[in-house]
């Protein structure tokens, strides 16, 4: 069943989630939104998935405009930088793209971040739109307006907030994902339990078998209910001021796995070993249980997560989480549990500290 949901922020527009089941009601869907013809559009998308659905998205697009045109650039998280954005920049220049025209980000995360992040600076602004195909990209990435790009070894450390003008989900392009990839969107989702939302989090222990059969109501549920969530914070906070720093629980220590992993390691599996890092630090704090620690550990384990990582140093992961963006003055803004659903924004946990949690992890 076709669901919606309403995006509205403070000083943008609003914009709907659609779920659908096809790319179909595409079109229709922006000529509603006020595009006409003469309007041009870019497909931007990797190479893994233009040859899956670049056609059949500037199909159905060709019916509502006259001139769609397709950038592909080399899929992989080393091609989020700014020499990537400046090849689609010399497109748009090329082809006379205007403030009028619009971006189609076709793809993961990579490709949302760095489409939004070339929207919001061609010419000081152009229109996008998200349409994600993974379930990293449905239940995070492409909501909320967060773009940008990595800079040298530094991730998403250049970008801006720019919110899309419309998030299309086809949940059919799950079925074409690699299982790693499926694993490394539900580092997100079981995220989106423990910082809001324990019923949730308990349902997808439930679901777990049918999750992973990737049956069609419980993936619909699933990504409806992560969607809520996101939505949820980023209304109230879209500029990360405040509570949307929630969304960054296990992002701090995963990203420097990430980093020093060169990239070996998805974003999402990376999310899971720094959720678990968080939840063994929130016992150490005394905020949790070790029960609750365990029962954390054991959902993402049940959703094909390993607990820990070898072949990185703890002090090789501290060093690299100095780099992260969340640090004020010289202290990582740390997001911790008091109960599964229920997070907090921690300013004072020390060096020792961390790198207890970052052992517990990589060993």
């Amino acid at each position: 069943m076709a669901k919606s949901i309403t995006v509205t922020t403070e000083g943008a527009k609003s914009y709907e989630i659609c779920l659908r089941h096809d790319f179909s009601e595409l079109a229709g869907m922006l000529r509603e939104l006020g595009y006409q013809r003469d309007q041009k559009v870019c497909i931007v998308t990797d190479s893994n998935v233009s040859p899956l659905y670049a056609d059949e998205v500037r199909r159905e697009l060709s019916a509502c405009f006259d001139t769609v045109m397709t950038h592909v650039f080399s899929a992989g998280e080393e091609q989020k930088n700014l020499a990537t954005v400046e090849t689609l920049y010399e497109l748009l220049i090329v082809n006379h793209f205007d403030r009028r025209d619009l971006l189609v980000a076709l793809g993961g995360g990579v490709t949302g971040d760095l489409t939004g992040f070339a929207a919001a600076t061609y010419l000081r602004g152009i229109d996008f739109i998200q349409v994600p195909t993974t379930l990293l990209a449905q239940v995070d990435s492409s909501i909320g307006g967060k773009t940008g790009v990595d800079f040298l070894q530094y991730k998403n450390m250049v970008g801006a907030f720019y919110q899309p003008g419309l998030v299309y989900m086809n949940l059919a392009t799950l079925a074409t994902l690699p299982e790693k990839q499926i694993v490394s969107g539900m580092g997100e989702i079981i995220k989106h339990g423990l910082i809001k939302d324990a019923g949730y989090f308990r349902w997808l222990t439930a679901q777990q078998e049918a999750i992973a059969a990737q049956l069609p109501a419980a993936m619909e549920e699933m990504i409806w209910r992560s969607c809520l969530i996101k939505r949820e914070v980023v209304e109230r906070d879209p500029k990360e001021m405040g509570e949307r720093a929630l969304l960054n629980f296990g992002h701090t220590i995963g990203h420097a796995i990430e980093k020093l992993s060169g990239f070996s390691l998805t974003h999402g599996e990376c999310v899971g070993l720094g959720a678990i890092a968080a939840a063994y630090l929130s016992v150490q704090t005394g905020t949790i249980t070790k029960d609750v620690c365990d029962e954390i550990e054991a959902c993402f384990r049940r959703f094909g997560f390993a607990d820990h990582v070898g072949g990185l140093s703890a002090s090789e992961v501290l060093n690299a989480t100095k780099s992260d963006k969340k640090m004020v003055g010289n202290r990582v803004k740390f997001i911790l549990l008091t109960s599964v659903g229920n997070a907090y924004i921690c300013r004072d946990l020390s060096d020792e500290q961390l790198m207890e949690g970052i052992a517990y992890v990589c060993r």
